[in-house]
């Protein structure tokens, strides 16, 4: 019989079996890699064709830092639904749960893997973004709140995927609901005039906002609290996906 592993080493061995599913498994790895050349390749590539007509696309400088951003945001999302509906859909998770049948360290677990990935890409992404802008776009005082805010906006967008995904179920139903709202559906819709006081309040549309430099009257509310607006739609995701997971062959 196996001697008992103490509380704080098991929690260390689930984030290593945590993170060999992610470096052995193509599918896992490469979403974070296609991220971040999608964030900042899309960014050098405007900011090269610009040159120095102009230093951003917008009268907001944010906007061309975080171009890319539009684009490596559905790559990222797609990461933190594989991280547990890859699982789900090969039925996996059941073997995870024998392996780990405390389900608050298994989920914590990805939750943070996911969370430190999510902070990474955000970072390099973010350095990318003001590499390649020009240089009179990091100065004013909401530099260091847009940058940071750019960092902490994709590692709360994968832990909300992942959240999301736990709490459906189902990799193809969290793949057809969450990555078109994210790349396409929330960003046409915040056009609309009509709808845009009630899209404002999504969590990549309250998230992004956080990025601006510049403030918009037609938004309700600053910057810093669109960030806490989708970190509480994050902590509401990742419970709920708790929730889901203890259910799983409970009797």
């Amino acid at each position: 019989m196996s001697t008992p592993v103490a509380g704080s080493a098991h929690v260390l061995h689930v984030l290593r079996a945590e993170r060999i599913k992610l470096t052995t498994l193509r599918s896992l790895w490469i979403t974070p890699l296609l991220a971040l050349l999608l964030t900042a390749g899309v960014t050098t590539a405007i900011g090269a064709a610009i040159g120095g007509k102009d230093h951003s696309i917008t009268d907001d400088p944010s906007v061309g830092v975080f171009y890319g951003l539009n684009f490596g945001q559905a790559a990222l999302a797609c990461f933190g639904i594989l991280l547990i509906g890859q699982e789900f859909n090969t039925r996996m998770i059941n073997v995870s749960l024998t392996a780990v049948p405390r389900r608050n360290r298994l989920y914590g677990a990805k939750l943070a893997l996911g969370a430190l990935v999510g902070l990474a890409v955000g970072t390099a992404g973010a350095f990318a973004g003001y590499a390649a802008t020009a240089p009179g776009v990091w100065d004013g005082p909401a530099l260091l709140r847009s940058a940071v805010a750019g960092v902490l906006y994709q590692a709360l967008l994968v832990v909300l995927c992942l959240g999301a995904t736990a709490l459906l179920g189902n990799l193809t139903a969290a793949m057809g609901l969450l990555v078109p709202t994210v790349f396409l559906l929330s960003p046409l819709l915040g056009g609309v005039p009509g709808v845009r006081r009630v899209v404002q309040f999504l969590p990549d549309r309250a998230g992004q906002y956080a990025l601006r430099y510049a403030d918009d009257p037609q938004v309700a509310y600053g910057h810093w609290t669109g960030l806490l607006i989708m970190a509480l739609w994050t902590a509401l995701a990742a419970y709920g996906g708790l929730r889901a997971l203890r259910r799983i062959g409970a009797k």
